[in-house]
Parts: structure tokens; C-alpha cells; sequence
């Protein structure tokens, strides 16, 4: 399943440049932590407030590392939970609290605009972003012999430098978003128009085929009975030619009606190579980037010789529950196994997905239509079998259609 849009997100989820830009953040922190510990001691170490500074720089460093447990780079946080805005808060104020005793560790806010832009909604982040910027300025003053302009727009550009670029991604990201959702719901949209178009052409083929030979038969089976009919005491002998031809007529389209049955078979069946071969032709085509369907034999070989309305029935019960799976499961992987034993053929599909309670399915669709799980149980019924339907919620599903090989209804 795609994930949600969220809003004001910095990266698309899975980005790899959201996870190297995150790494860089880091790094950056720590390395401003450290060269700003190693200038303080050097200047300051022997002064009594030291050990207090070495102090706030630790607690900083293990709250940052803190920060990081359970934190995915590449998902931005639209709404921040309170937990997350306490960390944030007390990260910010043991900075604020550490830059106050020793300016040196101001720059230290540049990772933290990474932070305040990634963790807040754009208004709440560049307010941080802002009062960080001017700790720094403020910091950089007290270290500066005399009021520098450059110490006012020095840190203000980078901060402003920040935030565009930033601000930019968070835009491309958002744009990226919206062309893969436009994307994805074009191809569904393409694969509806298709699947109708290609049923309308099929009903089209059908009517054509129905009207040019069955309903052509019929009506010739008609005109010669009532031809019988009319000479029947006058002529006898014509008469029944006529019926003899009718007779043969009736011969020739039953052999339609019954290549018509065949036709209808499920395309996977007719090409050949018994159910087996068709059960593997569906994993293929069912298997995907999010869904990987496997196919395991259990019948010595004896599949190509089942009846073939219990072929064509199996098939159709893998087809809807693969549809099932793929549709609702949020599986990753899918296995058909199919089992024969001596007086009954078993085909079991198991899933990976999160499950649910059997017990809330209805025995059988409203209306009277079929659909799921609804369905194939009237098409397993159909032909005598049975379905077992196995699942818990987290745990998968494991469905299991048994269809007796004697004296099938």
C-alpha cells in the first residue's frame, strides 16, 4: 500500500539523499560540538564555570543521540507528538544554557536549524530558526573585541541560506509526491478503461459469435420444423427430410455450444499445459515489487488429468484470492499449493498480510452477487467441496479449498 501524502513533509519516505542528507547533519553536529569543547578548554580550561560546561556539552550530545532513537530520516513530522516537542524543547534550552556560559558553542545551531525544519511545521520552524539565529548573533558578539557588522549578517545569511534551501526541497519533495500519486492513480485509471473496454469487446465477440451461429441454427431448426409441419400429411417423405435436417442442424450446433463452453474456459487453461502450468502462469503475473507469489506442486504429476471444470474451478478460486491478497492483505508474499490425494484435490493460498477475523465475513454477499471470499465459496460449493478459512489479525491467512475428484456436483 502507498503511504500517505504528508504534508509539509522534507523528503520523500525511502529517499537515499534524505538518509545522506541526515548523516551529514549529524556528523556536523558533532564536530561543532567537539571543536567547540576543544577552543573552549583551550582558552577557558582552568576556569571554575569548565566543569559546568563540559557538563551541558555531555547532557547536549546524549539528548541529540536520544533525538535519533526511533527518528527515520526522510519522513517529516507535520504534526510533532509532545514527546518529540519536549526533546526538541530541551535540546534547544540546554544549547541556549551552554552558548550563555561559553559562546563558543554557537554554531552548533547550524545542525539545530536541520532539526527545528525537519521536526516543526514551516511557521513554528523558521520562529526557531530565528531565535537560534540570534543566540548566535548574540554569542559571536561577546567573543567579538568590538561591535562587527559582519557578526550581524555573517549568521543571519547562513541561517536565511538554510532555510530556502530547505524550504526548497521540502517543495520538490512535495511536487515529487504529487506526480507519483497522479501517476499511480493515471495507470489504475488506464488499467479500469482497459479492463472495460476489453469486456465490452468480448460481450461484442460473443454476440456476433452467438448471432451467426446458434441463433442462425435455431432459426433454420425453426423454419425446417414448421416446413414438416405444413406437409406432414401431404407429403411425408419431405417431411421428414425436413426434420432429418433440422436433426442435423441441432447436431451442428450443439458442437458450437459446446466449443463455446470451451472458449470460455480461463485463458490460462486453454493455452495448455494442465493447471500446474496455469497456477504458475498466475504467480508470474501476480508477482510484482510489492507482492512475491510462489507455486508449490503436491499432485505426482496428476494435475493435467483432472476433470476440466475442476481445473477451471481451482484456477478461478486462485485467481479471486490472489485478488483478495493483493487488494486487502497488505501481503508481501503469497504461496498456492496444490495437493492431490486420492478422492480430493487441495489448493491452499497463504499470505503474509495482517490478517483479520473470519468469523465477521457474511456467509454470502448482500444482493446475491458474488464477490471475495463470498464467491468462491459458492464456486467450491458448486462441485461438492469444502472452504477453510484460517486467520487472526497480524498473523496472515492461510485459505484452503478442498473439491472431492468423484461424483462432483
Amino acid at each position: 500500500m502507498r503511504p500517505a501524502r504528508q504534508e509539509g513533509g522534507s523528503a520523500v519516505p525511502g529517499d537515499p539523499d534524505a538518509h545522506w542528507l541526515a548523516a551529514v547533519m549529524h556528523a556536523t553536529f558533532f564536530l561543532l560540538l567537539g571543536t567547540s569543547m576543544a577552543r573552549y578548554l583551550q582558552r577557558h580550561g582552568d576556569e571554575p564555570r569548565a566543569l559546568w560546561v563540559i557538563a551541558l556539552a555531555v547532557v547536549l550530545a546524549g539528548l541529540y543521540v536520544m533525538g535519533r532513537f526511533g527518528d527515520r530520516p526522510g519522513h517529516a513530522v507535520a504534526r510533532p507528538t509532545p514527546p518529540r516537542l519536549l526533546w526538541l524543547g530541551a535540546v534547544v534550552a540546554v544549547w541556549m544554557v551552554l552558548v550563555a556560559l561559553a559562546p563558543s558553542f554557537a554554531w552548533v545551531a547550524v545542525p539545530l536549524f536541520y532539526v527545528a525544519l525537519r521536526h516543526l511545521p514551516p511557521g513554528a520552524a523558521y520562529v526557531l530558526v530565528a531565535v537560534l539565529t540570534g543566540f548566535v548573533i548574540v554569542a559571536q558578539l561577546q567573543l567579538a573585541p568590538r561591535f562587527d557588522l559582519d557578526l550581524v549578517v555573517g549568521p543571519a545569511a547562513v541561517a536565511g541560506f538554510a532555510t530556502a534551501i530547505f524550504a526548497q526541497l521540502r517543495r520538490q519533495a512535495a511536487r515529487q509526491r504529487a506526480l507519483i500519486d497522479d501517476l499511480v492513480r493515471t495507470r489504475r485509471e488506464l488499467a479500469a478503461t482497459e479492463r472495460r473496454e476489453g469486456t465490452l469487446a468480448e460481450r461484442q465477440r460473443l454476440a456476433m459469435e452467438i448471432h451467426d451461429t446458434l441463433a442462425q441454427g435455431l432459426s433454420s431448426q425453426q423454419m425446417l420444423l414448421q416446413a414438416a409441419d405444413r406437409v406432414w400429411e401431404s407429403d411425408p417423405v419431405k417431411a421428414r427430410a425436413h426434420v432429418r435436417t433440422a436433426e442435423s442442424v441441432a447436431e451442428h450446433n450443439l458442437t458450437e455450444a459446446r466449443r463455446f463452453v470451451h472458449d470460455l474456459a480461463p485463458a490460462d487453461l486453454a493455452r495448455g499445459g494442465g493447471l500446474g502450468e496455469a497456477l504458475r502462469t498466475l504467480a508470474a503475473r501476480e508477482s510484482g515489487d510489492r507482492l512475491t507469489v510462489r507455486v508449490h506442486l503436491d499432485d505426482g504429476g496428476r494435475a493435467p488429468e483432472l476433470p476440466d471444470r475442476v481445473q477451471s474451478a481451482l484456477l478461478r478460486i486462485a485467481q479471486g484470492a490472489l485478488a483478495n491478497v493483493r487488494e486487502h492483505s497488505g501481503a508481501s508474499a503469497a504461496t498456492l499449493t496444490l495437493t492431490l490425494l486420492d478422492d480430493q484435490a487441495v489448493l491452499d493460498v497463504a499470505d503474509d498480510g495482517h490478517g483479520f477475523d473470519p468469523a465477521a465475513l457474511p456467509d454470502a454477499p448482500p444482493g446475491g452477487r458474488g464477490h471475495g471470499l463470498p464467491a468462491i465459496r459458492a464456486r467450491v460449493r458448486q462441485l461438492g467441496g469444502t472452504l477453510a478459512v484460517e486467520s487472526a489479525p497480524g498473523e496472515g491467512t492461510v485459505l484452503s479449498a478442498a473439491i472431492p475428484l468423484e461424483n462432483p456436483r
